[in-house]
């Protein structure tokens, strides 16, 4: 996570990379998207990187997610804005609408929580958080 990784300094692609184990060109897409969304600001030069655009407290984990089109459904035939149209089950399946509303709470869930508070959950735990 870019707050974990550095806070108010600029965090190269890179580092977060080889601290996360997530692929640099998966990095790269993520964060282009970040970028588009206003998560995320790049820095140029010497020393760049990419920093929070906003404050962590107005960023919440379901906005980051969303902005990355990554899906929240619990199952792959509600998808994460809670349409079951492209189901071919749809009208007879019993349980269809508890995972549409499984989807929701964790939605819900997802936009309460902001960057900053991992944040401190992090630290609170005892996990590194670099300075």
């Amino acid at each position: 996570m870019l707050v974990l990784s550095g806070e108010d300094r600029p965090v190269n692609l890179k580092r977060i990379s080889e601290r996360e184990g997530i692929s640099l060109h998966y990095l790269e897409q993520l964060f282009s998207k970040l970028r588009k969304g206003d998560i995320v600001k790049s820095i140029k030069g010497p020393g760049g990187g990419y920093v929070l655009a906003r404050d962590p407290d107005d960023i919440s984990i379901g906005e980051v997610i969303e902005m990355v089109d990554e899906p929240i459904s619990p199952v792959f035939c509600v998808d994460h804005h809670g349409d079951s149209s492209a189901c071919h089950r749809s009208g007879e399946c019993t349980t269809q609408w508890l995972w549409a509303e499984l989807g929701e709470r964790i939605r819900e869930y997802l936009n309460s929580v902001s960057i900053h508070e991992v944040c401190e959950k992090a630290r609170s735990r005892g996990i590194a958080v670099e300075q």
